[in-house]
């Protein structure tokens, strides 16, 4: 009986240490932020009417995609641990959940950990992410502020590589006449640079304006859109806007400023 108990604990600690070993590789951040408590999906809608959500991406992203109902308090504005405080003072007793775009992003970790630095309570990441709340509860979600999401309007993975050109394609297209270059990066990204200097023009993606602007003048004059942003990473949000505007012939550049200065650096080194 010893023995075949031994046995049972065995395999037991066995199972519990394989199925932690297969969170870690799909939540990768959780192995980063071991401290910050998080909820997981189903969980997260069974509670949904009693926690308050938080959105803590950019007001860009927000307003592309979200859960209905949350609010959005951006993780990287300096306010954030204050407009968070004020969010606790005023409902001193739910808990408040955070998420962002998916299980490779460490904003919503990031996010708790920060309320923890600022000792403020009962806080606790949603980590599985906007996509897959979304496909799993369409009605529970809205894009570009209308709700239930038809989830047709997903874009998926393939149509947005169908967008993309690597550095050397999508630098060989900036010299024509029938493009227009935009640089999507905000000022803090920027850092006073230009890739194509004289040739490119500046609208941040929270710069609504500027990108209606451009977005109208390259229908109205059949040009191609060439875009890009810091890693490659936000301007896939803007395919919701781009064919919500009508406008087809688009293409971002593959891994954004942070791949065409490694590629340049790559260059020199030769």
């Amino acid at each position: 009986m010893k023995l075949h108990s031994v046995g049972v604990v065995a395999v037991t600690l066995l199972m519990a240490t394989q199925l932690w070993a297969a969170g870690e590789d799909e939540f990768p951040g959780r192995k980063f932020f071991p401290a910050v408590p998080y909820i997981g999906l189903e969980e997260l809608y069974n509670k949904r009417n009693d926690v308050i959500i938080v959105d803590v991406r950019t007001a860009y992203e927000y307003e592309t995609l979200r859960i209905k109902g949350a609010i959005n308090i951006s993780v990287h504005n300096a306010s954030f641990p204050d407009e968070m405080q004020k969010l606790r003072d005023a409902n001193p007793s739910k808990l408040i959940v955070t998420y962002c775009n998916g299980k490779t992003c460490n904003k919503s970790y990031e996010a708790v950990q920060a309320c923890r630095n600022h000792n403020i309570p009962n806080v606790v990441a949603y980590d599985a992410g906007i996509y897959d709340w979304a496909k799993k509860y369409p009605l529970e979600s809205e894009l570009l502020g209308k709700g239930p999401l038809d989830l047709s309007k997903l874009i998926t993975n393939e149509a947005f590589k169908k967008h993309n050109l690597d550095i050397k394609k999508f630098s060989s297209m900036v010299g024509n006449d029938d493009v227009i270059v935009l640089d999507v990066r905000d000022r803090f990204q920027r850092d006073a640079s230009s890739l194509f200097p004289g040739v490119d023009r500046r609208a941040a993606l929270d710069d609504k304006p500027s990108l209606e602007r451009y977005f109208q003048r390259a229908k109205r004059e059949n040009k191609t859109l060439l875009i890009y942003d810091a890693a490659g990473k936000q301007a896939e949000w803007l395919i919701y806007y781009l064919e919500d505007k009508g406008i087809s012939n688009y293409y971002f550049m593959s891994g954004g400023a942070t791949a065409y200065y490694k590629e340049l650096r790559k260059e020199f080194a030769q």
